[in-house]
């Protein structure tokens, strides 16, 4: 495993972090031995967030924060925590959003499934249109302040929505955004337009998710054939698949091949070493179902594409 400095902070974490949306876990102890043996391959950044449940039900909204505090109880220290905050958790007018009173509820709520008294970095979900960004970068403040969080950041944000939040911050000198969490991946790059030029200038940290574009990026999914029986894009949960993987995205995916092909590495390893040949880029999050598929995706460190092949992913 690769390790780096995440954006201008001086902590450490590894270029795979594991995402804790289990939408394909409905056994709980098979969900925290994944986590353990994710942890063994030398990954040591989880992220979690309050309304991720086992198999993607929202009867099981917060277990696996459960999952996660069980399987690094014994190794909290030498693991980097995140959680969110914001998405809706029942049918009350507080229970969503990023005001100072969910904000505060929810924090003690999170850190008590996790069984642990701070988080590494506390994340708001969305951006939240209903609540100012004084009273919740206020309240992340004190967050902060009272040793609940070690840093904070926003997932989902656009570049002027994360740059507003950042002067706020500076102007009530309160703990503003370290990092940002967005969709990243040969599919979607969206971030490069604006989101970059950010990064960059205000040294944050980047993790990029659905780095594998809800696994048409993984090598399981052939552009011209069905999608195999069982997956999620054969359920139609997503939409027609056929009409998906048509025209320029089946391009992007039959070049992904050729290239994975050439290098004698799979889609996944390819499309997440892709992703981190941007130095913007602190870690992809994987959201891996299975310990096979952390035995792939950790097969996407230790080494480089080379320029030309690079050169063909990107123009496609």
């Amino acid at each position: 495993m690769d390790y780096t400095n995440f954006g201008s902070a001086g902590v450490k974490v590894s270029r795979i972090a594991l995402g804790l949306g289990l939408r394909g876990q409905g056994n709980e102890t098979e969900a925290q031995k994944l986590v353990e043996h994710a942890i063994a391959s030398g990954i040591n950044f989880i992220d979690c967030a309050n309304i991720y449940g086992p198999n993607d039900d929202r009867a099981n909204i917060g277990r696996s924060e459960v999952v996660a505090g069980k399987a690094i109880a014994d190794k909290r220290d030498q693991i980097i925590l995140t959680s969110k905050v914001c998405g809706q958790l029942g049918p009350d007018p507080n229970d969503r959003g990023t005001s100072a009173f969910h904000i505060h509820r929810e924090i003690e709520n999170s850190l008590r499934r996790l069984n642990t008294d701070h988080l590494d970095v506390y994340l708001v979900h969305n951006y939240d249109e209903t609540t100012t960004l004084e009273e919740t970068m206020r309240a992340l403040d004190d967050i902060v302040r009272s040793g609940k969080a070690r840093y904070v950041g926003c997932c989902n944000y656009t570049a002027w929505q994360v740059c507003r939040a950042l002067w706020v911050s500076d102007s009530t000198n309160s703990a503003s955004f370290m990092c940002v969490q967005n969709p990243y991946n040969l599919l979607n790059r969206g971030l490069e337009n604006e989101m970059f030029g950010l990064i960059r200038d205000r040294g944050l940290g980047a993790m990029a998710y659905s780095p594998l574009a809800v696994g048409l990026l993984s090598g399981a999914y052939r552009p011209g054939e069905p999608p195999p029986e069982g997956s999620i894009w054969a359920s139609g949960r997503l939409g027609d698949y056929v009409a998906e993987t048509a025209g320029s995205v089946g391009r992007r995916m039959s070049v992904l091949l050729e290239v994975a092909d050439e290098l004698g590495k799979t889609a996944a390893q390819v499309a997440l070493a892709w992703i981190m040949s941007h130095d913007e880029i602190t870690c992809a999050i994987s959201g891996a179902d299975n310990q096979g598929q952390i035995d792939d995706v950790v097969g996407s460190v230790g080494w480089e594409i080379p320029r030309e092949l690079l050169e063909r992913l990107n123009e496609a």
